[in-house]
């Protein structure tokens, strides 16, 4: 069984550090139980790979009904998450993760948690979620706006056109962002 640790910022964050077996063939690692989330109605259905060159930054994404938990299987990863949830206690407020292939720590992150990474090498991150991709379900909030407080660690990532537009905090009405 890992050891779950609940972030001390963000209520509802949790990192799972994994335990992987090594030997003279190499290492096995569960990374994935329902079981270790039992306060979650979690129903996996869906699976996803995500490639990224050194320097790409994916983000800030949101979602009012969707959890992710995350897994780097290649490369190292910065994790940038900010507290949405307007009736949250840890609403606004902000922190990063370094997740690698060697740290073997998975990331739970709840619905409303806006989430997004910046790619320190090249890297392979897996991921997997509760509901299907919904469009109607993606939203964004610029990466670098300040009132979120995300030292990055960068100044001038890689960023999807999509990415580049998202709007800041101050202009995304309050009824929008999630309960």
């Amino acid at each position: 069984m890992p050891l779950i640790k609940k972030s001390d910022k963000i209520c509802d964050v949790l990192v799972v550090d994994l335990r992987s077996h090594s030997d003279d063939r190499g290492r096995f690692s569960e990374i994935f139980r329902k079981e270790w989330f039992p306060s979650l109605d979690w129903s996996m259905v869906q699976s996803n790979r995500s490639d990224s060159s050194a320097g790409v930054l994916r983000g800030l994404h949101y979602h009012h009904k969707q959890v992710d938990y995350w897994y780097v299987i290649k490369g190292t990863i910065r994790a940038g998450l900010v507290d949405l949830r307007k009736s949250s206690p840890t609403y606004l407020s902000s922190q990063t993760f370094e997740l690698n292939d060697k740290s073997d720590l998975g990331l739970l992150i709840p619905t409303g948690v806006a989430h997004g990474f910046y790619a320190v090498t090249k890297a392979t991150l897996f991921y997997i979620v509760d509901h299907y991709y919904d469009g109607k379900d993606e939203f964004g909030v610029l990466w670098n706006d300040s009132k979120l407080g995300i030292n990055w660690g960068t100044r001038d990532p890689l960023l999807s056109l999509r990415d580049q537009n998202n709007p800041r905090l101050a202009d995304i009405p309050l009824e929008a962002l999630p309960g």
